[in-house]
């Protein structure tokens, strides 16, 4: 490690830098990440004085009436859980960062810490204030070194300045963030997992209900957040919920941030508004010759087949279109990358994440991977039996896992075969 050329810094990730129309990726590039002072001078900590001022109350209804959805796939309205969490009467609240961010081909939570991570605490204090929470817990994917280091520096100066403490701003409200890093469990991203992960517990999903909003960490009322949503939140209270929501379209509202590689000319992270279309996301990043799939929302999406670039990136658009957003993943393939052994790599990747704790997981994980691996060479009659079989376990998958994560281990193989036409 001592010999490692420098870690390129987080605005190479980022093909837009630098263009004035960005509104989450801004400051990436621009200003120094481990300057308060220069977040400052970019408008840092505008928000949380207008959500000192319009009050708890009057930031849930600029939240709600802006049409913020959870980014990490879920698409959950945002306002609608911090209102669930601030009405309930057992204290004390809690509000979790989830910043585990596992998915394969995700990576835009990592650029957004490492580039902007005052942006992180700013809009972490602005959740605590307005789910009546004092204490944040920040869940950094172990693997993201770079990122724990400017985020403990971060949240470091924002104590020492006034900006976390016992008393935010002057305002005498107490609010500070303690970090807790991950360790590689993409389970760990799935809420519930989470808290226990910061309990000290394995990480295993609970059954629901109650949910987070009335029993989260500790037992106690908890919103839970990733990190693109939250930085969301600071343009939601500087524009304005009306602008915001001028912003994508009427059911999608505001920016994306879209996560592109593969192959493509530009991989990095790019955004933009929601309803532009998969085709407008692969000129960007430069897609090149003989596309033969695009993967959408990680190894728990869905393919799409070249002919579907026009398929609009919104929540309501990819579903029409039999497919998901997810966190907004998009992994280009040409030609050149055998569809089979791919396949045959997301079912490892989710045989090995399993946390075991349901059967139809645990053993559907197991018996997918299996029957792959017998077709991984063959085609047509000679894998037909094999196919049924997927389609057995995965539909068991799907209707009796407890998490998202066997609910969803079959998507990108029932895309593959089905839409690709994979093993005919």
């Amino acid at each position: 490690p001592e010999t490692a050329p420098a870690e390129p810094p987080a605005a190479m990730a980022v093909p837009q830098a630098g263009q004035d129309n960005l509104i989450l990726l801004r400051r990436i590039g621009t200003v120094d990440p481990l300057s308060l002072d220069d977040y400052r001078a970019h408008g840092g900590y505008t928000a949380l004085r207008q959500a000192f001022a319009l009050g708890p109350a009057g930031v849930i209804r600029e939240v709600t009436d802006s049409g913020l959805v959870g980014r990490g796939g879920a698409a959950f309205p945002t306002g609608r859980k911090w209102q669930a969490t601030a009405s309930q009467p057992d204290h004390p609240h809690y509000l979790v960062c989830n910043a585990d961010e596992s998915e394969p081909g995700t990576f835009k939570d990592r650029v957004v810490m490492e580039g902007d991570p005052y942006a992180l605490v700013e809009a972490m204090t602005i959740a605590g204030y307005a789910t009546g929470a004092h204490k944040g817990y920040l869940y950094v994917r172990g693997e993201y070194p770079r990122a724990l280091t400017r985020l403990t520096h971060a949240i470091a100066q924002a104590r020492a300045r006034g900006l976390l403490g016992d008393d935010v701003l002057g305002q005498g409200y107490a609010f500070d963030i303690e970090i807790r890093r991950g360790a590689g469990a993409y389970i760990c991203g799935e809420e519930t997992a989470l808290f226990n992960s910061i309990e000290g517990y394995r990480g295993e999903p609970r059954s629901k209900p109650p949910f987070p909003v009335e029993k989260g960490l500790f037992g106690k009322p908890t919103a839970e957040n990733n990190v693109e949503t939250l930085v969301n939140v600071l343009p939601v209270l500087t524009m304005g919920a009306q602008a915001y929501a001028a912003i994508g379209t009427p059911r999608s509202t505001g920016p994306k941030l879209y996560c592109v590689s593969g192959s493509v000319s530009r991989p990095g992270v790019y955004e933009l508004p929601f309803g532009a279309t998969l085709g407008d996301l692969l000129t960007l990043a430069g897609v090149r010759d003989n596309l033969r799939a695009v993967l959408l929302g990680g190894a728990a999406g869905g393919f799409v087949r070249p002919d579907e670039t026009d398929v609009p990136l919104t929540f309501e658009g990819t579903r029409e279109a039999g497919t998901t957003l997810g966190s907004g993943v998009v992994m280009a393939f040409d030609d050149t990358v055998p569809l089979p052994r791919l396949l045959l790599r997301i079912a490892e990747f989710f045989r090995d994440e399993s946390c075991g704790q349901c059967v139809p997981c645990r053993v559907g994980t197991v018996r997918q991977e299996e029957a792959l691996r017998r077709i991984v060479e063959r085609t047509g009659a000679d894998a037909a039996g094999d196919i049924a079989l997927l389609r057995e376990v995965g539909r068991a998958m799907r209707d009796a896992s407890i998490c998202g994560l066997g609910q969803t281990a079959w998507n990108a193989v029932e895309s593959a075969i089905d839409r690709l036409g994979a093993y005919a």
